[in-house]
């Protein structure tokens, strides 16, 4: 199968378009051939190894693993033997965390869902990563009540779009932050009103949310404080800087603002009510551009630049 493989840590530029052995399932794992693809700013992470604190987790010296790639759609093609609710020729998608940068996968059960019937393979290559870290964000780290005031800082992005409809879905009242480019596009998500960082510095921004859910990463302890009036909750999503990311876990610990940091998780339960959400109509995926397989440098390089309004997906011939 055609695969891109990396031997070290670096930018877009060591990814090597190659010929790599087609994976045999193990009798937990599901292979599949993979129709699309998106990529998220958790992959140039991995792949230049930044923050390095993530090495720990992903190889110290070099890359533990040689495909990245975490979102996925396709076509079941083989199962294991203790595969029992997927069989050959069903339509899938999920977040295995690694080896989706190939023409197949061999996923394990957990990491794998029904794909929604009136989403394109594309649509739902974008739901795994942003659609779990949405969805976990809101419901598991920031638990969203009905009626609460909820900020989304970086509400425009992959993960960001998502977070604004679940958290609608939840019934919050929800305020957005994006560039001025992106208000009507967030007001379009059904946000009740929406902050133009341009215009507005959030670092001095007074509030009384109940919950802020930074998804860019850019605000600091004291920014919760502001925000929440020194009483709410506040979730810091994916990466960011150490020294956000230590004071999060003081802040947490110690202050008034209950601040959680978290990763998201992949799990069958999740993955089939994101699909279910996408066949109700309730949550859109919006795909800022398609990149083609042999392109995914160039989508990576894209997304590097953290101003896609929605996500970017990859078309896998």
């Amino acid at each position: 199968m055609k695969a891109f493989i990396r031997h070290q840590y670096g930018g877009p530029e060591v990814l090597q378009l190659s010929q790599y052995e087609k994976p045999t399932p193990a009798d937990d794992e599901i292979l599949v051939k993979i129709k699309a693809l998106s990529v998220n700013p958790m992959e140039w992470h991995i792949l230049r190894g930044e923050p390095y604190f993530a090495r720990l987790t992903v190889g110290l010296l070099s890359p533990k693993h040689k495909i990245i790639g975490s979102d996925y759609s396709g076509i079941v093609e083989t199962v294991g033997k203790n595969i029992v609710d997927f069989k050959p020729g069903d339509e899938v998608f999920g977040e295995p965390f690694h080896g989706s940068f190939a023409e197949y996968n061999a996923v394990k059960i957990g990491m794998i869902g029904h794909k929604p019937k009136n989403a394109s393979f594309e649509e739902a290559a974008c739901l795994g990563v942003a659609g779990l870290t949405a969805l976990q964000g809101i419901r598991d780290q920031g638990k969203i009540r009905p009626g609460e005031k909820v900020l989304i800082n970086g509400c425009s992005g992959g993960v960001g779009h998502f977070a604004v409809q679940i958290a609608k879905i939840f019934g919050a009242v929800v305020t957005g932050v994006c560039s001025s480019r992106n208000v009507e596009f967030v007001k379009s998500l059904g946000a009740d009103e929406v902050i133009d960082y341009t215009k507005t510095n959030m670092h001095q921004h007074r509030g009384n949310f109940d919950v802020v859910i930074d998804v860019h990463g850019n605000l600091k302890y004291s920014d919760f404080k502001n925000l929440t009036n020194n009483s709410g909750r506040g979730v810091l999503i994916g990466f960011t800087t150490m020294s956000n990311m230590m004071g999060a876990m003081i802040g947490g610990i110690f202050g008034k603002v209950k601040l959680k940091s978290f990763t998201a998780a992949s799990n069958a339960t999740d993955l089939a009510q994101l699909s279910k959400y996408v066949e109700d109509g309730i949550l859109k995926v919006n795909i800022d551009s398609t990149y083609t397989f042999e392109q995914i440098p160039d989508a990576i390089t894209y997304i590097e630049k953290m101003h896609t309004r929605g996500k970017v997906a990859i078309t896998v011939s």
